[in-house]
């Protein structure tokens, strides 16, 4: 790829493992995977997991090992969420590609769906048979995030392999690597905000570094949780301490109001970072629970598309009630 235009890339994409050995993380699933092209039976697979933990990358990494880059488009076929697939292209473009045989070249062809839960069961049942029919002449790779929405006799026909969120310590060596190339300064405490905001995806760590330092021109815990609109620690702090010490039930109010304004911050962001601080109060179980009892409604309310002002007063009277039983 030319200089100038790697450069344009977004991170993400620039900084995505090309070969195997540059993942950071599923050693057990990448030295197995090693194991079958290595030994030239590979079986149909299945990779499910949370976005942004590698499972597109590594079958990738694994079509770059399998096939010369003269005969790799003829011989991988990809398509993504993007793409129309339902049953129309599932008996036409793959059952197409699927069923010519490679008359010069040795080995088998490579399917990639990515995204395959979004497939209709229609198609899904369309797959299986070309799955199953073609399997002298090709192999699937089927890329999910939710395993249920695959029906079973599309997962009995593949070997499955979970890709869990990356932890800290995996995503760290790539953060810093990325940071090193690109010379930027990031602090320490920049670094745990992008993990913290990740939550083990790698491709978001990435996302909000390159936007943040577009931004501000320095990535800090603060411009880190500003870039992307999070509540700071502080903000969350002060709401925690006017819940439970505002005695004006109207004061109350106007101040996380006004702090929502100022910040333009989500009640439900808001809701998730009280959630983790309640869990720490020092106050009896039974309380807890009903207070985490009275939150998820308030939660559920919002994803149902309620408006924010009266979930805040649910929230300012949850926080009353804790306040009456503690008492």
């Amino acid at each position: 790829m030319d200089a100038n235009v790697k450069s344009n890339l977004p991170w993400v994409e620039k900084y995505r493992p090309a070969t195997l050995t540059d993942l950071i993380s599923h050693e057990e699933i990448i030295s197995t995977i090693n194991k079958f092209i290595k030994e030239e039976q590979l079986p149909h697979l299945l990779f499910y997991g949370p976005p942004g933990t590698g499972k597109t990358s590594t079958i990738l990494a694994c079509a770059r090992q399998l096939y010369k880059p003269q005969s790799f488009g003829s011989m991988v076929l990809e398509l993504n969420a993007s793409d129309d697939r339902g049953i129309g292209i599932v008996r036409g473009q793959i059952l197409d590609f699927a069923s010519t045989r490679t008359i010069f070249k040795g080995g088998y062809k490579l399917i990639i769906l990515d995204e395959a839960d979004a497939m209709t069961n229609d198609a899904q049942n369309a797959l299986r048979r070309i799955i199953e029919k073609y399997t002298e002449n090709v192999r699937f790779c089927i890329i999910c995030n939710y395993l249920s929405k695959i029906i079973p006799a599309i997962q009995s026909r593949c070997t499955r392999f979970r890709f869990a969120p990356l932890s800290p310590n995996q995503i760290l060596p790539r953060l810093e690597h990325v940071i090193e190339a690109e010379g930027i300064e990031v602090t320490e405490d920049g670094k745990k905000a992008l993990m913290t905001l990740a939550g083990g995806d790698m491709r978001k760590v990435l996302n909000v570094l390159q936007s943040t330092w577009m931004a501000y021109k320095n990535v800090t815990e603060v411009n880190v949780y500003n870039c992307v609109g999070h509540p700071l620690k502080q903000d969350i702090n002060d709401i925690i301490f006017w819940l439970l010490n505002e005695e004006s039930f109207k004061t109350c109010y106007e101040k996380i109001q006004q702090l929502k304004t100022q910040k333009g911050l989500a009640l439900e962001d808001i809701l998730t970072e009280i959630h983790l601080v309640v869990n720490r109060l020092e106050v009896p179980p039974r309380v807890i629970s009903q207070l985490l009892i009275n939150l998820a409604s308030i939660e559920e309310r919002l994803a149902d598309g309620c408006v924010e002002k009266p979930q805040i007063t649910a929230l300012i009277a949850a926080f009353s009630k804790v306040r009456s039983l503690v008492v």
